[in-house]
């Protein structure tokens, strides 16, 4: 349906933790979280005014003893096709495509670098839903703003997830000893960005949410629990971001203008 753009936002944390990291994120982005009725799995639904923004499990048990983290959903439209295309490319799929009733078709894939992100094929709907709606919306607080890699190699993952979802290189900045972030753009429209490993142990992609206050949202991670770990910063846009984890080691970004707008 829509290719290529970021869809959904899904947090693993670890066994017993799912009501802290809850209430977490609740205190930040005022998500309100409800069961979502999957059957033999404990898996929630963190929801903002009338849309689904993402869920939250504890760590599946063939992984546990993973750190806890943050995995973002790309819109395929044949998850099969698109896992068959993510092998051709040298990536790799680590849970076949399966259904999820009531949804739709999902896997779990990683590029040649290790970078690790989750394919979703909606079930048709009529009529189709706007571009905007859902998980992903760059004009509202609390939803999925951006998507950054960090990488071994931003240049081939660049080239591979060109070839799977058709993305385009938009503006690239120079960051000095840290090399080229490398903006890239869904439709015309920029989403996110490549870089360097910097700071990351592995290649990995950091979801950014956004906020209306980027001072606020600081002060509301750090009162819940969380630890800002740079930021907050300005960027072209102009907005400001910042880098967090949450109390169970999770990391995700904030974007957003520094002060509150009325």
């Amino acid at each position: 349906m829509y290719q290529g753009k970021p869809c959904w936002f899904e947090l693993a944390t670890n066994p017993g933790t799912l009501p802290a990291a809850e209430a977490f994120y609740s205190k930040v982005f005022g998500w309100d979280f409800a069961d979502a009725g999957m059957e033999g799995m404990n898996y929630h639904l963190a929801e903002y005014g009338d849309d689904m923004i993402a869920g939250t499990m504890e760590m599946p048990a063939d992984v546990v003893g993973m750190p806890p983290a943050w995995m973002i959903y790309l819109d395929v439209d044949d998850a099969d096709a698109a896992a068959a295309r993510i092998r051709s490319l040298g990536g790799r799929i680590f849970r076949e495509p399966a259904d999820i009733p009531g949804t739709g078709r999902f896997a779990i894939a990683s590029d040649p670098q290790g970078a690790a992100f989750g394919l979703l094929a909606p079930l048709p709907m009529d009529p189709e839903p706007p571009v905007e709606s859902g998980a992903w919306n760059q004009r509202k607080e609390s939803h999925g703003n951006w998507i950054e890699l960090m990488s071994t190699d931003p240049d081939a993952g660049f080239d591979f997830y060109a070839a799977l979802f058709g993305w385009t290189k938009s503006m690239a900045v120079e960051m000095g000893e840290m090399g080229t972030y490398q903006v890239f753009a869904w439709r015309g429209a920029d989403i996110g960005g490549m870089m360097g490993l910097g700071n990351a142990p592995q290649s990995c992609w950091l979801p950014y949410f956004g906020v209306n206050g980027v001072k606020d949202a600081i002060t509301r991670i750090s009162d819940a629990g969380g630890a800002v770990l740079h930021g907050p910063v300005e960027v072209p846009g102009p907005a400001y971001i910042a880098m967090a984890r949450d109390p169970q080691g999770a990391h995700f970004a904030i974007v957003g203008p520094l002060e509150q707008a009325e």
